[in-house]
C-alpha cells in the first residue's frame, strides 16, 4: 500500500512539472514574442559587448571617453569688404578613426575695446588631421578685428570614420587677377569609390612663415567617386598686396626728389642726389621677371620720364641722367603732384592686373606747393593712393624733413623710413625690396570635407 501511494505520488509530480514546463516555454515564447529587445545601439543602455552607453564594441558611435578632444590650432579673421570679415580657424583632430559630424564651436572677433561680435555653429570633423571652420561675412558694425578666438564645444556625438584627408587629391592651383578680380582654381580628385554630398572646400594662402593671409571657400554638392572636380574661388578685393610672394609680380613707381636743395651738400658730382640716383638705380635692378617700374621725378611739379615697363635696364639708365634742373634751385617741392601722378600710372591700362601695385617717395624736404596748404594736399593724395590698393613706401631724407608728414602718407609707419644722410638711402632701398616680396612661393592650402566617409549611426 505504501508503495502504490509513492508511486501516485511522483506521477502526480512528473504531470505537475511538465505541465509546469509547458507554462513555461509558452510564457517565454511570449514574452520573447512581445517584450525582449536584444541588446542593440539604441536602447539607451550599456549592453552586449558595449563600451558604454551604445558605444564602442559594435555601435558605430565612438564613446566620448575613449575620444581625443580636438584643439584649436589657430584662428584668425580677414577683411572680405568694408565692414565685412570672414573668420577662419585650423581644429586638430588627433583620433584617428573617430570623426564628429557635427561639433559644436564658437567663434569671437575683438578689438581693442573688448568683443566685436560672436558667431556659432557647427562643424563636420573628418579623422587624423587639421580642418578649417569658416564663417562668412561676418558684420563688424564698423569696427576692425585685431584678435579671433575659437572655442570648441563639448559633444558625445562621434562616430567611426575613414578618409580623412586622404579622401581627396588636390591636382593643380592656379590663382589669376591677383590685382583686379582674384580667383583660385583647384582640381580635386575624389579618392572614394562612393559618392560625396555636399563637400566643404576650403582655400587659405600662407606666407612663408606659416602665417595665413587670406582664405575663401566654395561648395560642391555632388562629387562622384574616383572622379576630379573643379573648385573655384573668388574674393571680391584684390589680394595681390596680401600676398608677399614674390610669385606674384610687382608693378612699381619710383618718385624722386629733384628740387634744388637734394644737390646742397655740394661736391662733384652734387650730392645728395648722387648717392639718392645710385640707390634707386640698384633698387631698380634688383626687380625680377613679370615685374614693372616706371619712374617720375618731381619738383614744382611731377614729370612722368617712364612708364610702366618690363624693360628694368631701360628704367636703370633714366635713373643714372636724372639730374637737377638750375631753374629748381629756388623752386617748390610738389609732394602731392608726384603722389597723383603716380597713382595715375598705376592706374593706367599698363598695369599688369596680376601684379601688386606699389609707389616709393623720396624726398628731402617739406611740402611747399602747391596753394597754401601743400601738407594737406599731399595728405589727401596719398589717401586716394591709398584708398587704390596701392602700397606707398616713404624715404625722408636729412635731418630737416618733416617725419610726422613722411610717415603719415605712408601706407603705414613701418612703411615710412628716415635716412639722416645720403649714405642710408641704398640700404633703405634694400629693406623695401624685402617689404615687397619675400622669396618662395605663397602655400596655397586646400582642404576639402565631407561626412561621405563616416559610419551611420
Amino acid at each position: 500500500m505504501k508503495i502504490e501511494r509513492r508511486w501516485a505520488f511522483f506521477r502526480r509530480l512528473q504531470y505537475g512539472l511538465g505541465f509546469g514546463a509547458v507554462w513555461l516555454v509558452i510564457f517565454v515564447l511570449v514574452y520573447l514574442s512581445n517584450f525582449y529587445t536584444p541588446p542593440n545601439c539604441f536602447d539607451n543602455r550599456q549592453n552586449g559587448d558595449e563600451r558604454g552607453v551604445d558605444c564602442g564594441g559594435p555601435c558605430s558611435s565612438v564613446c566620448a571617453f575613449d575620444v581625443q578632444k580636438p584643439t584649436v590650432q589657430w584662428a584668425r579673421s580677414f577683411r572680405v569688404t568694408e565692414n565685412q570679415y570672414n573668420a577662419v580657424a585650423y581644429i586638430v583632430n588627433k583620433n584617428r578613426f573617430a570623426g564628429s559630424p557635427a561639433l559644436p564651436y564658437t567663434i569671437s572677433l575683438y578689438d581693442s575695446n573688448g568683443l566685436i561680435t560672436q558667431r556659432s555653429g557647427t562643424t563636420i570633423l573628418p579623422p587624423d588631421s587639421v580642418y578649417p571652420v569658416f564663417e562668412a561675412r561676418i558684420d563688424t558694425k564698423g569696427r576692425v578685428p585685431t584678435q579671433t578666438i575659437m572655442t570648441v564645444g563639448e559633444t558625445d556625438n562621434w562616430v567611426q570614420a575613414t578618409g580623412g584627408r586622404n579622401q581627396f587629391t588636390v591636382q593643380s592651383r592656379t590663382l589669376t587677377g591677383a590685382d583686379s578680380s582674384p580667383r583660385l582654381e583647384a582640381q580635386i580628385y575624389n579618392n572614394m569609390l562612393t559618392e560625396a554630398k555636399e563637400v566643404e572646400v576650403v582655400a587659405t594662402i600662407f606666407d612663408m612663415q606659416g602665417n595665413a593671409l587670406t582664405s575663401s571657400r566654395t561648395f560642391i554638392d555632388n562629387f562622384a567617386g574616383q572622379s576630379s572636380r573643379t573648385a573655384v574661388f573668388t574674393w571680391p578685393e584684390p589680394i595681390a598686396k596680401t600676398i608677399r610672394s614674390c610669385e606674384v609680380p610687382t608693378d612699381v613707381v619710383l618718385a624722386i626728389d629733384v628740387s634744388g636743395s637734394m644737390n646742397n651738400d655740394g661736391g662733384n658730382p652734387p650730392q645728395p642726389i648722387t648717392s639718392v640716383l645710385q640707390a634707386a638705380g640698384a633698387f631698380a635692378q634688383r626687380m625680377r621677371d613679370g615685374d614693372q617700374a616706371a619712374l617720375l621725378t618731381f619738383a614744382t611739379q611731377a614729370v612722368m620720364l617712364e612708364p610702366l615697363t618690363g624693360n628694368i635696364a631701360q628704367v636703370a639708365r633714366e635713373i643714372a641722367e636724372i639730374s637737377i634742373d638750375p631753374a629748381e634751385e629756388r623752386g617748390t617741392t610738389n609732394t602731392g603732384d608726384a603722389l597723383y601722378t603716380g597713382m595715375r600710372e598705376l592706374l593706367s591700362p599698363r598695369h599688369n592686373s596680376e601684379a601688386r601695385k606699389v609707389m616709393v617717395l623720396l624726398t628731402d624736404g617739406l611740402a611747399t606747393a602747391p596753394g597754401e596748404n601743400p601738407e594737406s594736399y599731399a595728405l589727401q593724395a596719398a589717401q586716394q593712393v591709398k584708398q587704390n590698393d596701392i602700397s606707398l613706401f616713404t624715404i625722408g631724407l636729412g635731418t630737416q624733413v618733416n617725419m610726422e608728414f613722411i610717415t603719415n602718407l605712408a601706407s603705414s609707419p613701418k612703411q615710412a623710413y628716415r635716412a639722416v644722410s645720403s649714405s642710408q638711402v641704398d640700404s633703405i632701398y634694400r629693406t623695401i625690396t624685402s617689404e615687397i616680396c619675400e622669396d618662395g612661393p605663397a602655400v596655397i592650402e586646400i582642404i576639402p570635407k565631407t561626412d561621405a566617409g563616416f559610419s551611420a549611426p
